[in-house]
């Protein structure tokens, strides 16, 4: 599933390509990948923005009307312009990636004035749903999402971990109605810029560490966007070539045996609450 990094990327590469543009046609290939409303209700419309909602990325028409789009674990997006220089593609590589369209994994076809956007998706888990835009809001997958890191205050953020403070603090805040946006990547990123051992209990977290979790959460996805994402094999940038993110930037995830960046103790991975976590033994001592 792509992190909240990767979607922005989407957001900011499509965006080049579809605004302004109307759409003429829509042809529906899978019934449960085009949700909310008919084709019909979108036909006609011209594309004036792209948003997004932590993991979502919504197209905004002229006529009211939004398109939620959840590319899920195998989801692609791929926009052929009418000229067939350049096709830009996003989201989960597969073999034929950037072969003949549509192909068999093509679910949904929105023919644009100047080109075409596929919708792909090999496991059929992602959707566009057709949503009224003045009931974004409303929408229960927006609605349940907290605020992401630039948005959220350390007194909030201190209020929800106390109340789930037993809870270890890499499960806290993996938990989108607590903090939006961090996957596990970034995660593992911010508690170690934070000095925090993943598997301390949130209810012991102090201010200052929630000042520090903010700031730092704040840090590395600023850099992984800027970079294209933390693609390791399955999502791709809006261009078709992988994020950089992990080479450049990642300093203990999926770097266990590997010295540490900042004290050389060798780089651990154990799990909390079932998922996999990078972590330093001396830079993020666990509380006893």
């Amino acid at each position: 599933m792509p992190e909240l990094p990767e979607v922005e990327t989407i957001k900011r590469g499509l965006s080049k390509f579809i605004i302004k543009q109307r759409i003429k046609n829509i042809e529906i290939l899978c019934e449960k990948s085009f949700v909310g409303a008919p084709k019909s209700a979108i036909s006609g419309a011209t594309i004036i923005g792209l948003r997004r909602f932590g993991k979502a990325l919504i197209i905004d028409l002229d006529n009211e009307k939004s398109l939620m789009i959840h590319l899920r674990m195998t989801g692609q997006l791929i926009y052929d312009p009418q000229d067939r220089k350049e096709r830009y593609a996003a989201g989960h590589p597969s073999e034929n990636f950037l072969d003949q369209l549509p192909n068999k994994q093509t679910r949904v076809i929105i023919e644009l004035k100047n080109g075409t956007l596929y919708f792909n998706d090999q496991r059929k888990f992602g959707f566009i749903k057709v949503l009224e835009t003045a009931k974004l809001a409303e929408e229960p997958f927006i609605k349940k999402l907290a605020p992401e890191p630039w948005n959220i205050t350390p007194e909030e953020l201190c209020r929800k971990l106390q109340k789930h403070q037993n809870s270890p603090i890499k499960a806290t805040i993996l938990d989108q109605t607590i903090i939006a946006g961090l996957g596990n990547i970034y995660a593992d990123e911010t508690l170690f810029m934070s000095k925090i051992h993943p598997s301390t209990k949130s209810g012991q977290i102090t201010k200052a560490q929630t000042e520090a979790i903010i700031k730092n959460a704040r840090t590395v996805m600023e850099k992984s966007i800027d970079s294209g994402g933390s693609t390791l094999k399955d999502y791709k940038k809006a261009d078709g070539t992988k994020g950089d993110y992990l080479d450049k930037f990642a300093q203990v995830f999926n770097k266990q045996g590997q010295p540490c960046p900042v004290c050389k103790t060798i780089i651990k991975k154990i799990k909390v609450a079932g998922r996999g976590t990078h972590f330093c033994p001396r830079c993020q001592k666990e509380k006893k």
